[in-house]
């Protein structure tokens, strides 16, 4: 199978309600989710939920590893429970074919070699801050529309994926630092964000200014 064809294929797997809801469920959960969890998440059973899992990690958009949830070890501690969270791999696909990632790679390296980090984080800003969301008092709304998957970690928003991955690996200082700029542009007044990195996730998380979140 080339790699185009496993690409339609991980993407076809999406195409069906119930597979999707399951994804995004573990997707959207920055640690590991259980088939207990997941059935109950999206209100199926236990195997029709671990079935429709291990079809994702086929697909390759899951990936699982085993623990005993109940922390104990050792002879009558159970078997451990198989675990799922979202792959690492991207897949995307244009019908016809684009590629939109060279061009976004090309212009990276001119914005850097050029030395023009506070041009990019100043149109990323002012980009942010002009978009017709940017005034919403539901940030994390604005967050999970955009891609970011945000969760609270105590009273920190951290975000759970980073839309620019591959763009970030390459030319972590600019873009980091651009994403810092537009997340800004898109905060309202109840929210700081800052460089903090999740691990896996986002480089920037964000503090409220308001005690009751």
């Amino acid at each position: 199978m080339t790699a185009e064809e496993s690409t339609f294929a991980a993407l076809g797997m999406l195409g069906d309600p119930l597979r999707r809801r399951l994804y995004e469920c573990v997707a959207a959960d920055p640690g590991e989710v259980g088939r207990d969890a997941a059935a109950e998440a999206t209100g199926i059973s236990r195997s029709l939920a671990a079935f429709h899992l291990d079809k994702l990690v086929e697909a390759g958009l899951l990936t699982t590893s085993f623990r005993r949830l109940s922390g104990r070890t050792g002879p009558g501690a159970g078997r451990p429970a198989k675990m799922y969270r979202r792959a690492d791999g991207e897949h995307s696909v244009s019908v016809p074919p684009r590629s939109y990632d060279a061009v976004g790679r090309l212009l990276a390296q001119v914005v850097e070699n050029g030395g023009l980090d506070r041009e990019l984080q100043a149109a990323a800003h002012a980009a942010g801050a002009a978009d017709p969301d940017a005034s919403a008092e539901d940030l994390i709304a604005v967050l999970r529309a955009r891609g970011y998957e945000p969760f609270f970690d105590g009273k920190t928003l951290r975000l759970n994926n980073c839309p620019y991955r591959g763009l970030a690996d390459e030319f972590p200082a600019l873009i980091c630092g651009m994403n810092l700029a537009l997340i800004e542009g898109l905060a309202n007044s109840e929210w700081s964000p800052a460089m903090d990195p999740c691990p896996g996730g986002c480089c920037v998380a964000l503090d409220s200014k308001n005690k009751n979140h």
